[in-house]
């Protein structure tokens, strides 16, 4: 096998098993991007790093705008915005849209599947390297016969979720496909979570919403939560 094409394996290699990992208890990959934000104002050096030391981030993924289960979600983290700011929580959404095709979008009202009233920041992967770097990339690039770079998907964003902790790491992650809406109020309930630990110290088991029991984490500390529930 040429040496070329030995590199070239290893580094499909590499770029695929790269893109199946968690980031769970990693740092959330850095970037800087274009965006818009406050609904109307474009934006060309958005970083997560605002929020370092200051504040709790979810940061989610959609695949497309001017799309169908998209904006439905978009709407419902807009409406729940107040519950994720009481938690001095930022909310940031991504799609590999330009922000050109993002601001339009904007302009456009609820009633005619738009997203007008959105005031939380929107990324434009147009690189596709933020959604890449956060495993949730649907689709892989790769070379053909002829040694020509080609795709071999979509080349747009799954239905990724991110919540990050103030020091910049990630603690919770979901991927849905292209059907699949989320749910805002579970988002909360991780959050929610999230911070119970960070506060308390014990950690929340199965179903566990805020204003629960939490346990601390011995066998002593299971088996009493237990013989109570």
């Amino acid at each position: 096998m040429p040496v070329h094409q030995k590199q070239e394996d290893q580094l499909i290699f590499y770029h695929k098993l790269k893109n199946t990992m968690s980031l769970v208890g990693k740092k959330a990959p850095h970037f800087k991007a274009s965006a818009v934000i406050n609904g109307e104002e474009i934006i060309e050096d958005f970083s997560l790093d605002q929020y370092l030391g200051k504040k709790h981030v979810v940061f989610f993924f959609y695949p497309k705008d001017f799309t169908f289960v998209c904006p439905t979600e978009l709407h419902a983290f807009q409406e729940k915005l107040g519950e994720f700011e009481k938690r001095n929580c930022a909310v940031v959404a991504c799609s590999t849209d330009t922000e050109e095709s993002h601001w339009g979008w904007l302009q456009m009202p609820k009633d005619r599947g738009g997203i007008q009233g959105l005031t939380y920041p929107i990324v434009a992967d147009t690189t596709k390297t933020i959604s890449y770097n956060f495993g949730v990339l649907a689709g892989d690039y790769d070379w053909n016969e002829e040694g020509e770079m080609i795709s071999n998907g979509p080349m747009v964003a799954y239905r990724g979720l991110f919540i990050i902790d103030k020091d910049g790491v990630v603690h919770h992650e979901t991927i849905n496909h292209f059907p699949l809406g989320r749910s805002v109020n579970e988002t909360l309930r991780m959050l929610d979570a999230l911070q119970y630990f960070e506060e308390k110290g014990e950690v929340c088991p199965a179903n566990w919403e805020a204003g629960k029991e939490g346990l601390k984490d011995t066998h002593e500390g299971v088996a009493d939560y237990l013989s109570r529930n």
